[in-house]
């Protein structure tokens, strides 16, 4: 499947990976991928190999093929074409998967107060955060002056009586990097649901779906990665239907006179601030947990650890774990109830709901 990188690119650690079992079970089968610029991992329990192969053969191709179409800066994709459609101020088509994420884009956004938007292409792209490999410089104070006082929002985006989408803002340019992984964890879900598969969990670059249990009833286990070290920070079970997924400020970012600048962009203002290391999200089961689990973290990244809560709360998060700039742990007690520790925080902030 070919490379391209979107936001979160092949250089960004894996927040959070599945870890082995302890107990003798039969062998899963497994297999790797590349899609959306980040590694995908799949792993499926069935007596019946061969259905496995061919469900695991079409989630996987599925999320090829969704990568070729949604790539926001490679000319064959249909989101390039939306994007230049938008700057030109002409209406442009869309997909019925493109569709959805507009919609799901422009209700989330909402939800979040525009602390996630996925209109804010071009301040991404000044960041240089759109390439593979990014340089170590500031884009230039004016240009996120002016790309922070246009505004660019989901909102934006009308869909028109012929069925067509036109911006009323030509500033918007989509990137849909920040949710995508987390709504095609979802679809594939619901893939292995209807092939018959009732044993898997799904990773896409960090972010993790489980679908039933192991055999014999034991749950998957993950772990969240330490924000500054390559292990698992913290590890709980997840039980069918639940997903997590990680933003943190160490995936893609270069540090330029002492400063850490990360790939996440405030959608308020365009600029780079990493005052919070890390933020995980837990997701209950629903249509869109994997969804929620990608999205949800980037407006609790952005407002910090008094706010956290407040936002987990609209999102019906089952839980939330932020990690300041100083190593300090903030996170409910219903998840610390959850959690083991193996790399502790040198502090824990036990606060909000859930």
């Amino acid at each position: 499947m070919r490379r391209l990188g979107w936001r979160r690119a092949a250089a960004a650690a894996f927040v959070v990976s599945a870890l082995a079992a302890c107990s003798v079970q039969p062998a899963p089968l497994q297999q790797e991928s590349f899609v959306f610029g980040t590694r995908v991992a799949l792993t499926v329990y069935d007596a019946d190999r061969g259905k496995a192969q061919a469900a695991m053969a079409q989630v996987l191709g599925d999320l090829d093929q969704l990568h070729q179409r949604l790539h926001a800066w490679q000319p064959a994709g249909e989101v390039y074409a939306a994007n230049q459609a938008i700057a030109a101020g002409e209406p442009f088509n869309a997909s019925a998967e493109l569709a959805e994420l507009i919609t799901l884009g422009q209700q989330l956004e909402q939800q979040s107060d525009g602390l996630f938007s996925p209109a804010i292409g071009a301040m991404v792209a000044a960041w240089g955060f759109h390439a593979e490999q990014y340089a170590a410089r500031l884009p230039a104070a004016q240009v996120l002056s002016d790309l922070a006082a246009a505004q660019p929002r989901m909102a934006d985006l009308l869909r028109q009586p012929d069925g067509r989408w036109l911006s009323r803002n030509p500033a918007v340019q989509l990137d849909f990097g920040g949710m995508a992984k987390g709504w095609a964890l979802d679809r594939s879900r619901a893939r292995l649901l209807k092939a018959g598969i009732s044993s898997a969990l799904l990773n896409i670059g960090g972010n993790i779906i489980a679908l039933g249990s192991k055999p014999g009833g034991e749950p998957w286990q993950v772990g969240v990665r330490h924000p500054r070290q390559a292990d698992a920070m913290a590890t709980l079970a997840l039980a069918d239907g639940e997903a997590v997924g990680t933003s943190g400020d160490y995936q893609r970012f270069f540090v330029l006179n002492g400063r850490r600048y990360c790939h996440l962009i405030d959608p308020r203002d365009a600029q780079s601030r990493c005052h919070v290391q890390s933020v995980s999200v837990f997701s209950r089961p629903g249509p869109h947990a994997g969804l929620l689990s990608d999205v949800a973290s980037k407006p609790l990244y952005f407002a910090g650890p008094q706010a956290a809560a407040r936002y987990a709360g609209r999102f019906g998060l089952a839980g939330w774990l932020l990690i300041d700039s100083r190593g300090e742990a903030w996170l409910p007690p219903a998840l610390d109830k959850r959690l083991q520790w193996p790399l502790r925080p040198t502090r824990l902030h036990l606060t909000g709901s859930p």
